[in-house]
């Protein structure tokens, strides 16, 4: 049995009643999870299983294993409460929106370039391109494009493309679809104020990294 991702219904949820499934050693399966881990570039959330600290989380195939500390003394069919770190949740929610948001505002702006890279971490989120020039110039335009768009709180769908692959989606007005399997906000006011810095990082290579100005800072180059 695959384990039901709940992180996608409810991505504000921050405990979760599950069952364990599954026991590897240090490794656990569970019957549900809002545990989210490490993919497209998201980082994972930091929590517990069962009251013991989750070391690591990766997918294999459709499942997701959790590895714990040593001597969990976890076994198959066990009731645990899964807690995540709702702040750092939070933050990687709001950081990986506002990278899709660049990134597509990218896209309209100097298509044909090709994403080379991307990461979102709760401090700050990058997106490497393929480009041989300055992307700093392009950043007043991405950054105001950015910001009316968050100012305008507009409702964000994430639903399934196809549930039983596991493919998602997210969408807001004047956008196509765009296929993402992370967790997402409910509004884009929610993002806030975000501010732009490049770093060249090789030959052909462009970087933007992504960070949260909560302190209302505008976006820079």
């Amino acid at each position: 049995m695959t384990t039901t991702k709940a992180f996608w219904r409810d991505p504000y949820r921050t405990e979760l009643e599950a069952r364990i499934t599954g026991v590897d050693g240090d490794d656990v399966t569970v019957d549900a999870t809002i545990f989210y881990a490490l993919s497209g570039g998201q980082e994972s959330d930091h929590g517990s299983i069962g009251g013991k600290d989750v070391l690591q989380a990766r997918k294999a195939g459709r499942e997701i294993v959790y590895t714990l500390a040593p001597r969990h003394d976890l076994r198959p069919g066990d009731p645990v409460v899964i807690r995540i770190d709702w702040d750092r949740r939070y933050r990687l929610m709001r950081l990986h929106f506002a990278a899709e948001l660049v990134l597509e505002l990218v896209y309209r702006r100097l298509a044909p370039i090709e994403k080379v890279g991307a990461h979102i971490a709760a401090d700050k989120a990058r997106i490497d391109f393929a480009l041989d020039h300055n992307i700093a110039g392009h950043f007043p335009a991405i950054a105001a494009e950015v910001q009316e768009i968050v100012a305008a709180d507009q409702a964000i769908t994430s639903a399934y493309s196809d549930e039983a692959a596991e493919r998602r989606f997210w969408q807001i007005p004047g956008f196509a679809p765009v296929p993402c399997g992370g967790t997402h906000l409910k509004r884009t006011g929610e993002v806030g104020r975000i501010s732009l810095k490049r770093k060249n990082i090789g030959r052909g290579k462009e970087r933007i990294e992504i960070r949260l100005d909560d302190a209302g800072q505008a976006a820079n180059s």
